[in-house]
């Protein structure tokens, strides 16, 4: 940095992390980019063999909260610490995301930098489970954006 080169280390992750990881990435890493997939225990397994997801995204969006805190911006416009939730809204509420935006704004910060996403597709396997076998529609993602707003939410979407 003193010679005018300082890259951000990004751990860019699916969310479901040990804790004693994240501990041993302390003053490693700056900006941690997790995803908050689910909110619903029966859901994380079901759709992604998560056991126990819902509990382990909370405590891990607190830790990498307390490491790294809100996303900080430079005034060249780019993230250079700090922590960046992406949470992709899912066909029928599947992910939860009502319990997850009202988490993040209470137990995280209300100023969390929230990337709420709607590009979900159904492929691979999404066609053995019909709740996901559709796009997310316009509507369910507006609501997201409102619900995320109702929390005091303002960063990101």
């Amino acid at each position: 940095q003193e010679k005018g080169l300082y890259l951000p280390l990004v751990y860019n992750c699916g969310g479901y992390e040990s804790i004693e990881v994240l501990r041993l990435l302390e003053g490693v890493i700056d900006i941690y980019m997790p995803d908050a997939k689910y909110a619903d225990e029966t859901t994380a397994r079901r759709l992604s063999n998560a056991p126990g997801y819902p509990e382990v995204i909370k405590r891990v969006l607190r830790e990498m909260y307390r490491q790294v805190g809100n996303l900080v911006i430079d005034d060249n416009g780019l993230a250079v610490k700090g922590l960046l939730i992406r949470h992709l809204v899912l066909p029928n509420n599947l992910a939860g995301t009502e319990f997850l935006l009202r988490f993040i704004a209470q137990e995280v910060s209300p100023d969390t930098f929230v990337n709420i996403m709607d590009q979900y597709q159904s492929c691979f396997k999404a066609g053995d489970f019909p709740q996901v076998s559709r796009p997310v529609t316009q509507e369910e993602y507006l609501r997201a954006i409102e619900v995320a707003r109702s929390f005091g939410l303002h960063r990101g979407f």
